[in-house]
């Protein structure tokens, strides 16, 4: 069932595609070896180490646990008699764990993947336009001082690059990249890189002079420069540059007191001047020039061009073309540039070109076509990412003129992970109906396996939720995996019933005979699949955010599949086998598959 259940996930596309396909191929190819195992080596093993045991205490121990384990079945199988025989309340809780699964599903917050500890913290510095290089070098004492004397304990080093930052270079920009202590060292909570960052932040917003964000590393290398999520504001309503600036400051003055999001960057506040020159077209044309060699002369005279090269001391070395330094440091010298016409004449620029000073954006973004702003931001603490997006989308649906968020890195593919979960559920359980329907050569019994799944649905969703635990893609792998041994655990007691009633009982003895049967296996191979999980749930230190997710989900789905589900799985099959007319003693005469729809 795990390799009937895991298939699907190796054909979907995208970074998703590539993490399912992981646990998809390692999960299904050690199925099939354990399949191997079990038919090849198994029967060997058995006979050679399944030996009487003459020691005294383990065989007391054994007869003990034997004994004890002889009376639970035997109250199981009178239980599972009882509820077979008044089955209404059992439905009628039946009903209640689908809706309390239905319920948690919608609670349990979204998120593409957990917030991981690498130890490693970013802060990015900004200041207004125009600051120098001392003023931010001032700013930049300050969050080092603070890094260095009031987070001793968990930081070990910082480094700090003046000039560079993701919002752009400048001297009014800079980064630090704190590097923290080994997770031996960090064992208490308040050490954790989460909780670094955010008395970090707290501190930084009592600086006025410049906006300092307290950043951690994207959970997957590649994918955004930071953890958070990442958008672009549209102007899809074409309102112009002017208005799309004034809608992103809108936006992060708004989101500046949510208590959802937090860390908002990237929007286009500080404008910077800029010496715009203006080509009147008409004039060059008139005197013989045209734009693509005005375009030339500026950007050969303001940054340099590489012409040619030359070979000096056995070395090849560029030439590179500029103006002199005193002829580009104002506006005005401009004017004592000249550009040659189609006649071979030298013409000023001051015929034909004129400068001002403006305020713009330094950059201008495009997205899918449209002209955008590039946004950044993070959840506030106690909200996953999924919480922080579906505000942003809130929020930008708020602001007047036609505007839309479209995401972008990891964001994108948190939503594309959310667009194509409930698909990758139905396709696993519609492959491992169809496995069920071939092996068992009915479309009946199927049924009464796939009604046993929301029970241990209902155990993962619950334990997830109960560890604030965020329906993230490994929680999704663990959900799947649930799935598929929830399925196994009602596979053991269907296949027994059904041979029982091929052989002429009646669908209430056939069921509560192998559900006395098959108790011990049910227990044994659950007790070893939570016990394999429990490392992963109480896994601290590098990589336990995901760890936990698959293992807490898992271990709560399989305690409640073993707990709940060898009650409700009789019932589900006598049910099953009652509307499909395989009640009666033999199936009503109708062959050896007395089930068979």
């Amino acid at each position: 069932m795990l390799t009937a259940v895991f298939i699907p996930m190796a054909f979907f596309s995208g970074s998703v595609g590539v993490i399912y396909r992981q646990f998809s191929v390692t999960i299904a190819s050690a199925m099939l070896l354990s399949v191997l195992v079990a038919v090849v080596l198994t029967p060997a093993l058995c006979a050679i180490m399944l030996k009487p045991s003459h020691d005294g205490f383990i065989s007391r121990w054994l007869g003990w646990f034997e004994r004890g384990l002889e009376r639970m079945t035997g109250g199981y199988a009178r239980s599972v008699r009882g509820l077979v025989a008044r089955p209404l309340r059992m439905f009628a809780l039946f009903a209640v764990l689908i809706a309390a699964a239905y319920g948690l599903f919608t609670q349990l917050p979204e998120s593409f993947l957990p917030e991981e500890d690498q130890g490693v913290l970013m802060t990015q510095i900004t200041l207004p336009a125009g600051a120098n290089a001392a003023r931010t070098q001032a700013v930049i004492d300050l969050v080092e001082d603070y890094y260095l004397t009031q987070e001793t304990d968990a930081v070990q080093s910082v480094f700090m690059t003046l000039g560079f930052g993701f919002g752009g270079s400048g001297e009014n920009a800079a980064m630090g990249f704190v590097r923290l202590k080994d997770f031996d060292l960090r064992a208490d909570e308040r050490l954790s890189a989460t909780a670094v960052a955010q008395r970090a932040s707290a501190h930084f917003r009592q600086i006025r002079d410049a906006e300092v964000f307290v950043l951690a590393p994207p959970a997957i290398q590649g994918l955004g420069q930071s953890s958070g999520f990442s958008m672009y504001l549209e102007d899809t309503g074409n309102r112009g540059r002017d208005a799309l600036t004034d809608a992103s400051n809108a936006l992060a003055d708004t989101a500046a007191g949510n208590a959802v999001i937090q860390n908002i960057r990237g929007n286009t506040r500080t404008l910077e001047a800029q010496l715009k020159i203006d080509v009147d077209q008409e004039k060059a044309g008139a005197f013989g020039i045209d734009v693509p060699a005005i375009n030339s002369l500026i950007t050969t005279a303001f940054s340099g061009a590489n012409v040619n090269d030359f070979v000096y001391n056995g070395e090849i070395r560029p030439v590179y073309v500029q103006a002199d330094a005193p002829f580009r440091m104002q506006p005005d010298d401009i004017n004592r540039w000249y550009e040659r016409n189609d006649g071979g004449e030298m013409v000023s620029f001051s015929a034909f070109a004129t400068t001002q000073w403006v305020q713009g954006s330094p950059s201008l973004a495009r997205f899918n076509g449209t002209a955008a702003v590039s946004i950044s931001g993070s959840a506030a603490p106690g909200a996953s990412s999924g919480d922080a997006m579906d505000e942003a989308e809130r929020l930008v649906a708020e602001l007047p003129g036609g505007y839309t968020a479209s995401w972008s890195g990891l964001s994108y593919q948190e939503r594309l992970a959310g667009s194509q979960a409930m698909l990758l559920y139905a396709v696993s359980l519609l492959v491992v109906f169809l496995c069920l329907a071939a092996l068992y050569e009915s479309w009946s019994i199927p049924f009464s396996v796939i009604l046993a799944v929301p029970v241990g649905v209902f155990g993962a969703l619950l334990a997830a939720w109960t560890f604030d635990q965020a329906n993230d893609v490994y929680f999704k792998v663990g959900l799947l995996t649930t799935i598929g041994l929830t399925a196994k655990n009602a596979i053991l007691i269907v296949e027994f019933a059904r041979d029982l009633m091929a052989r002429g009982r009646n669908a209430v003895e056939a069921v509560v005979e192998a559900a006395r049967l098959r108790l011990r296996p049910i227990l044994m191979t659950s007790l070893a699949f939570i016990l394999g999980v429990l490392p992963l749930a109480r896994a601290t230190g590098a990589g336990s955010a995901a760890q936990n997710a698959i293992g807490i989900g898992v271990m709560g789905g399989m305690i409640s599949a073993t707990v709940l589900g060898v009650f409700f799985v009789p019932l589900l099959f006598v049910s099953v086998s009652w509307l499909t007319g395989g009640w009666s003693r033999g199936g009503s005469g109708r062959g050896k598959n007395p089930i068979k729809a």
